[in-house]
């Protein structure tokens, strides 16, 4: 790994030095100068700085690891009591779509206690092999048990990519499962797709949404993804099944926890966006808490949903569960209006899979607009109340 080599005699103007750094990583105390954890490895400090007071020095180059031994695209099976989560479905078809490329073959990994009528419904969705680990220590999900699973898994079969969901178990398992490998891990990708040499390009926002960046694991197996839900395309289910279910054998010694679970309480079910066929959206063009009230009208007279953008969310006067994006929930419904959103990278990801999108924004330059179905550019204040008018007196809204 590359690193910043700091030559303290050379430096004349420490506060100079500082004000360089963008990412305010440059820091002095007792007459030193150091570099913190912010640095982002701009150089800057090395172009601008006093010559050779900053030193940029190579990292060692990692050994080639061999591609040719890691073969096939990997699904973790996410769920409850033997209920797969949906998020699965879609990480098999998006598995597939990669696996055809690369004319390899697409694995499901499925940990639990009394699952195995359930492995042959993952062959119907496009599953080569199903590999099974069902014991009744697995019955509730515990960290460590679950990740020595996983890892015979790895050494066994050796996947040279796995798909993740990123829901609380999958946001858990993952990341423990890529340090014991030493090899690398992307959150919450909202695209995928495979080079022929089987490197997996994972894509997701970076920099606050600002840029769409392009990660890749070149010199480490197994490649490890999570993506949210109702991100990627589910395949619809196939009556034909070809592929396999095979046993994992695992040791009793390795299921040992240190955790027992004394009981389960069960969450009372909730009504939540993410399952709303309809919603509306209230964004920064919003000026007024009050005025979510006639964003709550509309969306109670099509049946549906209110939700909105981070910033209304950090004011105050939406819930949190009601925030959509990246740093918030994943939507799909058939129809979300949005109202005053101005179409962030962080937003869009998480709404840009909806049937229709109809936007309302009164700048032309919105970038909403390059992902709505409809757009209309007029202030919401305007259209909105008319809209509601229309609905009410059964006229024709289009």
């Amino acid at each position: 790994m590359a690193k910043l080599v700091i030559h303290q005699e050379k430096i004349t103007d420490a506060k100079a030095l500082i004000a360089i750094c963008p990412f305010g990583a440059i820091q002095e105390k007792d007459g030193k100068i150091s570099i913190s954890a912010a640095c982002r490895m701009c150089r800057m400090c090395v172009k601008k700085g006093p010559k050779g007071a900053i030193e940029y020095v190579e990292g060692q180059k990692k050994a080639q690891i061999d591609k040719t031994k890691w073969r096939g695209i990997t699904v973790y099976v996410d769920h409850v009591d033997g209920v797969i989560h949906p998020v699965t479905y879609e990480l098999l078809g998006k598995a597939k779509e990669l696996a055809a490329k690369i004319k390899q073959p697409v694995y499901a990994l499925f940990i639990g206690s009394s699952i195995k009528h359930k492995a042959e419904e993952l062959l119907h969705y496009g599953a080569d092999k199903v590999y099974i680990c069902d014991k009744p220590q697995l019955e509730y999900f515990k960290i460590e048990a679950y990740t020595s699973v996983f890892a015979e898994f790895i050494k066994k079969i050796k996947p040279a990519a796995i798909l993740v969901g990123a829901t609380p178990v999958g946001r858990q398992l993952a990341p423990r499962v890529a340090a014991r490998f030493g090899t690398g891990l992307t959150a919450d990708c909202t695209i995928l797709d495979i080079k022929e040499n089987t490197d997996l390009v994972q894509i997701r926002p970076a920099f606050g949404g600002n840029i769409m960046a392009e990660i890749l694991t070149p010199n480490t197996r197994p490649q490890m993804a999570t993506v949210r839900y109702k991100i990627m395309d589910a395949p619809k289910w196939n009556d034909v099944v070809t592929g396999t279910i095979e046993a994992l054998p695992v040791s009793d010694e390795k299921l040992k926890s240190r955790i027992e679970v004394l009981g389960v309480t069960k969450k009372e079910k909730e009504q939540t966006i993410d399952g709303a066929d309809v919603i509306v959206v209230a964004g920064r063009g919003v000026k007024k808490k009050a005025d979510l009230k006639m964003i709550e009208e509309l969306a109670d007279l099509l049946g549906g949903q209110t939700a909105s953008t981070r910033p209304l969310v950090e004011a105050g006067w939406m819930d949190p569960k009601k925030q959509i994006g990246l740093s918030g929930r994943t939507v799909r419904p058939k129809l979300i209006i949005t109202c005053g959103v101005s179409g962030s990278v962080q937003f869009v990801a998480g709404m840009n899979h909806a049937d229709t999108i109809f936007a309302i924004n009164s700048d032309p330059k919105a970038s909403i607009f390059k992902t709505a179905n409809y757009a209309v550019k007029a202030d919401l204040y305007d259209v909105i109340p008319k809209l509601i008018e229309k609905i009410k007196t059964g006229g024709k809204v289009l």
